[in-house]
């Protein structure tokens, strides 16, 4: 089998990606007939078919399929090479940090802020998303640092440590209009009333429900989020209660214009920096430790 053409193998990830020669063709700026050569130069080269006509629409093979998984993985890493090299043109040092998803916003600014009020400056990269992506990108050196709210989980083949920032309590907040409707002290108010809860990822989801079972409260639960920005969102605009970490009350009153309910201390959240390394070298997160430690969680 000759050498893969990556012309080739880039026209036809894009019209993998776009759905159509048409789209692709516009994307490229090149006519739709010299796609459609240069695919069927391709499919030859391979000896495979990669699309089969469904209507006017192009559907992946079996084998397209498996080619485009290979081709999702050249080109991210070619987009990560491409960004090195802009990096190193940069005066700044760049600094990758990735949020999951069950970490408060709030929280993760205020955690981040101190990296950028460092000597030399520095370029913030955040990226977010689901604490398992975060960590395999963490683990090829695509992110410097992952926040999350629990260890590295032990089913995950990732080689990385922990570094315990700290820990709060939880809040209960709701509008005023809301919190005017509960009936009774705190927590037997919360009996029956509308709840917002944060989603299976969030570490608090099960010590949340244990905690209303061993206080034997039965809050009427409106839905789960597995952002908490929108969780909060949804909170401001008289959904249900919602919970936020007791560090940051003062500010989600300020932001959402919502009052607190209640205290949990019995409920800890836990804010972990997960890096490649044993220990904290990098300015930003010997910044962001130091500022967790004798600020934010003090």
């Amino acid at each position: 089998m000759a050498a893969i053409n990556f012309k080739h193998l880039r026209y036809f990830w894009i019209v993998a990606r776009t759905g159509s020669i048409a789209r692709a063709a516009q994307q490229l700026h090149v006519t739709p007939q010299t796609i459609s050569g240069q695919l069927s130069e391709f499919a030859e080269s391979l000896g495979v078919e990669l699309f089969r006509r469904s209507g006017r629409n192009l559907e992946l093979s079996d084998t397209g399929r498996r080619i485009l998984a290979y081709a999702d993985d050249i080109f991210s890493t070619e987009d990560a090479l491409l960004e090195a090299v802009r990096d190193q043109s940069r005066a700044t040092t760049t600094f990758r940090v990735g949020f999951a998803d069950s970490v408060s916003k709030l929280i993760a600014c205020r955690l981040v802020e101190p990296a950028l009020s460092l000597p030399d400056a520095v370029y913030l990269v955040c990226r977010e998303g689901r604490l398992a992506g975060l960590l395999a990108d963490l683990a090829v050196h695509r992110l410097d640092m992952v926040l999350a709210d629990r260890p590295i989980p032990a089913h995950l083949s990732v080689r990385g440590y922990n570094h315990l920032l700290g820990e709060s309590g939880m809040t209960v907040f709701a509008t005023a209009a809301l919190a005017a409707t509960l009936a009774g002290p705190f927590p037997a108010c919360l009996d029956g009333a509308p709840v917002l809860l944060p989603g299976e990822d969030f570490a608090i989801h099960h010590r949340l429900l244990q905690w209303f079972g061993a206080n034997n409260l039965h809050p009427r639960i409106v839905g789960e989020f597995d952002d908490s920005a929108m969780m909060k969102t949804f909170g401001q605009s008289g959904a249900g209660l919602f919970f936020a970490p007791k560090v940051i009350a003062a500010q989600v009153c300020r932001q959402y214009g919502v009052v607190e309910v209640g205290r949990i201390d019995g409920i800890v959240e836990q804010v972990y920096a997960i890096t490649t390394e044993r220990r904290l070298s990098h300015p930003a997160t010997v910044a962001i430790s130091q500022a967790a430690r004798h600020q934010l969680f003090a």
